[in-house]
């Protein structure tokens, strides 16, 4: 039953969106800070605004150990204007884990990036 799942907060693990270099993308990564290896992670990703709202995608990465991150997809700017939505859930041995990752319109742009040592660039990281 549901109610007999125990729902663990997630840490240690970030979404890093960052300008590609060369082209108007911008590029999305999980992140695993955590001291554990994460399996089976599935991650769905959409935006919305009022009525608009992009395609729902999925992805699955069977495996990311500790320390390592992860391309979950590109983006384009055209989407900025949009709630940009990213849903993950993911195994730590037997216990599942499950975030949601919200960027606000006005989180995605120049003036919010910072450098993210894992992937020596600067973007906007999501705890």
């Amino acid at each position: 039953m549901k109610k007999d799942i125990l729902y663990l907060p997630v840490e240690q693990v970030a979404m890093a969106i960052v300008p590609s270099e060369g082209t108007d993308l911008w590029q999305v990564y999980l992140i695993n800070r955590n001291k554990n290896n994460l399996e089976t992670i599935l991650v769905s990703s959409k935006g919305y605004n009022g009525d608009q709202q992009t395609s729902l995608l999925r992805h699955a990465i069977p495996h990311l150990e500790m320390g390592s991150l992860a391309l979950i997809e590109s983006i384009s700017p055209e989407v900025f204007h949009f709630t940009n939505e990213f849903w993950i859930s993911f195994y730590i041995g037997t216990q599942i884990y499950d975030k949601k990752y919200i960027y606000l319109p006005s989180s995605i742009n120049a003036s919010n990036l910072s450098y993210i040592e894992e992937l020596k660039l600067k973007g906007v990281l999501h705890l």
